[in-house]
């Protein structure tokens, strides 16, 4: 129970990485907030699994490319629970296509989500944060390699999350808080699921070839949400059986 007594909001956090990091911190002690957009039955099922298993957790529905929305759903937790100490940006789009297919609309929702959005997070959390607090934002492996065509869009977004960790350390150092990436790379989820006929060529990329699972990740944001991480900041860790090696 290294997280007792912390309160933790999670975007995206009803489904694959985002739902094994939402029951893994609060399988460490953590009060666990976390947003949705559209599933809510899946979102309320996951707050009451916790919650009846002895946990606190807490279903919003917020939209992660609605700034407001999610600014709003930081303050209301905030203010309900006497603060955030860990803000886990796991909400995330990924549209595939090479220039000539890829719109400007697909551009601008993945800039919004991926990059804006996850600022805008951290600004409205940090706002709560004391001494101890942890921001993880949820990379790619992309970011340092991508191998195949029509992902450079996305690609983008998650590089621009390793140069605002390593400022972003910076910053809020002097206060006592850490930021970094986990970067993971494929993962069996419903955005990329292992039984795909991608998933084989993904695997002869890797050194493990096989796709990672949503708990793998959530390991990884758990230890650096942890006391034990107090020394690591700036830092974008790949977890991604080799992908980028």
């Amino acid at each position: 129970m290294k997280l007792q007594g912390k309160i933790a909001f999670v975007t995206g956090g009803s489904r694959g990485i985002g739902a094994a990091t939402v029951r893994r911190l609060a399988a460490e002690g953590a009060t666990v907030a976390f947003t949705y957009q559209s599933s809510g039955e899946t979102a309320d099922a996951l707050a009451s699994e916790i919650n009846a298993a002895g946990g606190r957790a807490l279903a919003l529905r917020a939209d992660a490319a609605d700034v407001a929305a999610v600014q709003s759903a930081i303050d209301s937790v905030a203010k309900q629970f006497g603060g955030v100490d860990i803000l886990v940006n796991n909400a995330g789009v990924l549209r595939l296509g090479d220039v000539s297919e890829l719109s400007m609309e697909d551009f601008d929702l993945t800039v919004n989500v991926n990059v804006r959005a996850v600022f805008a997070a951290i600004k409205a959390a940090v706002a709560h944060m004391k001494e101890g607090g942890r921001v993880i934002n949820i990379g790619s492996t992309n970011a340092d390699r991508m191998p195949f065509a029509g992902g450079a869009v996305y690609a983008m977004s998650k590089s621009a999350l390793k140069g605002l960790v390593q400022g972003l350390s910076r910053d809020l150092a002097p206060r006592g808080i850490t930021v970094n990436n986990v970067q993971p790379g494929p993962v069996n989820t419903d955005m990329n699921p292992e039984s795909s006929e991608f998933a084989s060529s993904q695997h002869g990329l890797m050194a493990i070839k096989r796709h990672g699972t949503p708990e793998e990740i959530a390991g990884m944001v758990a230890y650096l949400a942890s006391p034990e991480a107090a020394y690591v900041t700036g830092a974008s860790l790949n977890i991604d059986g080799g992908f980028a090696a």
